[in-house]
């Protein structure tokens, strides 16, 4: 199944590269990068579940 997002800030910052994971039950089924426009793409298994979005964190700098 194909799910389509598109995801805007309230600060209006772009979202351009950040990988985001499409998560069930708290735990990652699929991955996808926004565009410039803030679109993403996620192909996930079909099922009946409560989904959110988060940002990797692994693109978060430490050091």
């Amino acid at each position: 199944m194909t799910i389509k997002l598109k995801l805007e800030l309230a600060s209006g910052q772009s979202l351009k590269g950040a990988p985001l994971e499409l998560l069930s039950k708290g735990s990652p089924i699929a991955r996808g990068i926004a565009d410039a426009r803030g679109h993403v793409v996620f192909d996930a298994k079909p099922g009946a579940a409560e989904l959110a979005v988060r940002v990797d964190r692994s693109i978060l700098r430490t050091g």
